[in-house]
């Protein structure tokens, strides 16, 4: 086979159908496609004003109308903007994907920017063929001497263009709609769908029933010819406006009840009726395109209020505004959420120079974010054809990079400036705060010193404030001349490190000191590095009441989150490790004791763990007999840190299988040698109640720890019961 060169080429039979069925995802967004033509034909003629190529009549004012007809199955789209010539038409229309947004940048691109121009692809005006049996176009261009045209298209490729009759610079488009998509007639659906996507597009734009739009336009001709107003802009369409408004018309309501004005006596002593004034469906300068400074707080709740129909204030929010190096506005608020009855996702909208794009759009607002409610208007983002999603590129990685750091410096700054109120605020973001650090490194990074603690005494603390050295205190009383000798040597070294302190000249004295002081600092910070946590106040109460006795301290973990979290913050803080209260009995718990009587201890532990193991029927049960200084404790559960966490992982992945076993390997039953009751067992191993009073003392632990299982707790009610009746003997 001879080689052969030549170019591909595109049959409009083939791509046509494609554009019509598949280029985009929901069939309601031609109104934004055909409303955002209509807002940039609106804003080129203002550039072309700006740039001296035309002059606007005085009286102009810039808007769209659509008008919607039940009776004739159609929908109008109107627009008073620079319209179109022949040879236009023959160019933007009748040539698919050729845009004329992106030809008028690139002809005028050294005399104006791009700003506010929505169109790139030359697409949107054929999404009109996936809700229409036919489309026409009339419009004029703003051009001396231009011709009206005339262009018709039933849906297939065929068109035919001729001069047509309009009279008045702009554009009409008129879709016939098919049988299917006849919901488009109806005024009330039209609003929706006008809401939705176009609420805040720089143009202002009405709706009108047909009935309505013929009586504005008899209102007009009426009041010019009384002398009462004249027609504005130079077009039908503007002229709408004032002389509308100078005019009696009628409104109808949602009900489809006709809205009258209120009555106002003349000059001469006449009721005349005045009209409510037409509204625009859309609010062309939207909060966020203000600079922050000229926003009041009133302003920011009104404005949540209108886009996310949620009444509950909120807690505060963030306005962005960037303009270097690319252009990004948008305001976030963070919403206060009820955890326990409510969803916490939130809504996120994108805009592309204040066109709707889309909710939740993963590829610019990071994971984390999307718990968050605001609006986002980025004219940058690299839009794929249908302006639905994004092109993936490092750009939109910059975009969202951005945001998390305003996100992560308003909070901070908050932190340091407004602590109370980040106190106050704490409890309804920290979810978020600490999803946000599980979702991203640079995030946890930033908030690291600004993540917030509750302590057991309702206190909140930064990370470095938990790790700041607390005082312990000594023992409530001497513990006898055990305690006295296990404390001399320590003592002994005390005076001599004070000795060198004071100015001793013997350097070996000094040197001595000096390392004591060193190995004393390195001590006192990895006491530092361990923070202890509560999961439950009321589970863990004994172990709480056993801290706050040795003036220590514990934070509050009460989300299922924060198990991921701790972990999170262990891995990026080197040192640091959390531990549950019930994890282990440090030494500001345990009496001081020699070593003769650390001996003692555990020839006595031996004998208990035998005793304990043989009274329970429990061989796996792992005993400890330890010296607590509080004496009224009897008995308590330990369970080791990586256990537990073993567990609650299993747990929270629905692993049950097997989960017991493993949660009780790393469970200790301490008893305490400094309780009566557990002296009384020592010294009456084979006793007559021994064995009550040891499975008592167990049932104990655990109900401090957990909930007994519903065999244990009958058998414990019954033992108790036993007690108690022997007492009253």
């Amino acid at each position: 086979m001879a080689a052969k060169k030549g170019s591909l080429s595109i049959n409009s039979e083939n791509i046509f159908p494609i554009i019509k069925k598949w280029l985009y995802s929901d069939h309601d967004i031609f109104v934004r496609e055909l409303i955002s033509n209509g807002c940039d034909a609106i804003t080129k003629l203002k550039k072309l004003e700006m740039m001296g190529e035309y002059e606007a009549p005085l009286d102009y004012k810039a808007r769209m109308n659509v008008i919607v007809s039940p009776e004739k199955k159609t929908m109008t789209f109107i627009d008073n903007g620079l319209g179109m010539t022949a040879d236009e038409v023959e160019e933007y229309i009748n040539q698919i994907a050729f845009s004329g947004a992106t030809d008028f940048i690139e002809k005028y691109k050294d005399k104006a920017n791009d700003d506010q121009i929505i169109g790139h692809f030359g697409l949107g005006f054929y999404s009109a063929f996936m809700v229409s049996d036919k489309v026409t176009i009339d419009t004029l261009s703003y051009q001396k001497d231009a011709k009206p045209v005339h262009w018709e298209c039933d849906g297939g490729t065929e068109f035919t263009m001729d001069e047509g009759d309009r009279t008045e610079v702009g554009t009409t488009i008129t879709l016939y709609l098919n049988e299917d998509s006849l919901e488009f007639a109806n005024e009330y659906r039209a609003r929706e769908v006008i809401k939705k996507y176009c609420s805040f597009m720089p143009t202002e734009i009405y709706l009108y029933t047909e009935k309505q739009f013929a009586e504005e336009q008899e209102a007009l001709k009426a009041a010019a010819a009384a002398g009462e107003g004249s027609a504005t802009a130079g077009t039908e369409e503007g002229a709408e406006g004032k002389a509308a408004d100078d005019a009696s018309w009628k409104e109808i309501d949602e009900n489809g009840n006709e809205v009258k004005g209120e009555a106002t006596e003349g000059a001469e002593g006449e009721k005349k009726a005045e009209k409510p004034k037409k509204e625009p469906e859309n609010d062309t300068a939207p909060l966020w395109t203000r600079n922050p400074s000229e926003c009041e707080k009133d302003d920011y709740l009104k404005f949540y209020r209108k886009v996310f129909n949620d009444y509950k204030e909120p807690l505060f929010w963030i306005h962005l505004n960037m303009d270097y190096p690319f252009n990004l506005k948008g305001i976030l608020y963070f919403p206060k959420i009820n955890m326990e009855y409510e969803s916490i996702e939130g809504t996120i909208k994108l805009y592309n120079n204040q066109v709707f794009i889309a909710d939740n759009i993963k590829e610019v607002i990071p994971e984390f974010l999307l718990l968050l409610k605001g609006v986002i208007d980025c004219p940058d983002l690299p839009l794929n054809v249908s302006r639905s999603a994004l092109q993936n590129d490092g750009f939109v990685n910059k975009i969202s990079d951005y945001i998390t750091k305003k996100v992560a410096d308003k909070l901070s700054g908050m932190c340091k400036t407004q602590k109370e109120d980040y106190e106050k605020y704490w409890d309804d973001i920290s979810p978020f705060i600490k999803y946000g650090c599980l979702k991203d490194d640079k995030f946890c990074e930033k908030m690291n010193d600004y993540i917030l603690f509750k302590n057991i005494d309702d206190i909140y603390m930064t990370l470095p404030e938990c790790l700041e050295t607390k005082p312990i205190d000594e023992d409530e009383e001497g513990e006898g001349a055990e305690g006295k000798a296990a404390d001399s040597a320590e003592g002994a070294e005390g005076k001599a490190g004070e000795g060198g302190e004071a100015g001793s000249e013997d350097g070996a004295a000094a040197d001595k000191a000096d390392g004591a002081d060193s190995e004393a600092a390195d001590a006192d910070e990895k006491k530092e590095k361990t923070i202890y946590y509560v999961t439950d106040m009321n589970q863990q109460s004994q172990y709480v009441n056993m801290f706050r006795k040795a003036k220590m301290d514990a934070v509050v973990l009460t989300h299922q989150i924060d198990l991921a979290f701790i972990s999170q913050l262990e891995s990026k803080n080197e040192g640091v490790k959390f531990k549950r209260i019930d994890e282990d009995f440090g030494d500001a718990l345990k009496s001081k004791t020699s070593a003769k009587a650390a001996e003692e201890l555990k020839a006595q532990e031996e004998e208990l763990s035998k005793l304990f193991k043989k009274i329970t029927k429990k061989e796996n049960v792992n005993i400890k007999l330890e010296k607590l200084k509080n004496k009224d404790i009897s008995s308590m559960i330990t369970v080791s840190e990586e256990s537990r966490r073993m567990q609650d992982m299993m747990r929270m992945y629905s692993m049950g299988a097997g989960m017991d076993g493993f949660g009780k390997e790393g469970q200790t039953l301490v008893l305490n040698a400094n309780n009566k009751l557990v002296q009384y067992v020592l010294e009456h191993k084979d006793g007559e109640n021994v064995n009550t009073i040891c499975e008592q003392l167990y049932d104990l632990a655990l109900l401090q720890h957990a909930p007994l299982e519903p065999e244990a707790m009958t058998k414990f009610v019954a033992r108790t019961n036993k007690i108690m009746m022997l007492l009253a003997e």
